[in-house]
């Protein structure tokens, strides 16, 4: 199968930025949001240096690998991207609730940034974003990619997907993306991120 069949790619020849809908069913959607409520506890950021305290307050879950859904899921992700698994980082999820964002950032590393090193240590750089939004808030909560001036409205099971290299290997910073704040309701999401070599440890373990 060809890599993101019968997905939609954003005609802007500056990124590879992908959306499908209906990626994933409404109740692998219910599933994942059990597993985040579970395993929640409050988000960070891999370079804080600079950052205001406002910068991401939203709750991020390491969903366990040993959970069949989640294995599921990744394995459904790399498959769809013609991604290996085993370029994987842990799957995570995002709860985000009224007034929660998280601004403006970049998911690749910075390459002159504090926390280069000690994160490319294991894999190397990222390569892709695999992002599926698992509810729809009552209001706000969009991601929106700041460059591009596009903007992604939560729906249920929809999946972005964005390579954060340009094609001679470089991070694209046309990729900068932010969760706006959610207004009403609660907004979840799961994240797969893809490096650029096999990870020592599997995260479906």
């Amino acid at each position: 199968m060809t890599a993101f069949h019968g997905a939609q790619r954003v005609p802007d020849k500056r990124v590879e930025l992908f959306q499908r809908k209906n990626f994933l069913s409404a109740a692998d959607c219910i599933g994942l949001i059990d597993l985040i409520d579970a395993h929640r506890r409050p988000s960070t950021i891999t370079d804080a240096y600079g950052a205001d305290r406002d910068f991401r307050t939203s709750e991020t879950a390491d969903l366990p690998g040993s959970e069949p859904l989640v294995s599921s899921v990744y394995h459904r992700l790399a498959a769809y991207a013609g991604l290996n698994v085993a370029h994987a980082e842990a799957l995570q999820g995002q709860r985000y609730a009224p007034g929660q964002q998280f601004k403006a950032h970049t998911d690749y590393f910075e390459p002159t940034g504090l926390d280069y090193f000690p994160h490319t240590e294991n894999g190397g750089q990222r390569t892709w974003t695999m992002m599926v939004y698992l509810n729809e808030p009552e209001a706000g909560g969009a991601t929106r990619f700041v460059h591009l001036n596009k903007l992604f409205q939560p729906e249920t099971g929809k999946l972005l997907a964005w390579n954060n290299r340009t094609a001679d290997g470089t991070p694209n910073a046309f990729t900068l993306h932010a969760g706006m704040p959610v207004r009403a309701g609660t907004k979840y999401i799961i994240t797969a991120w893809f490096r650029d070599l096999p990870r020592w440890h599997s995260p479906l373990t």
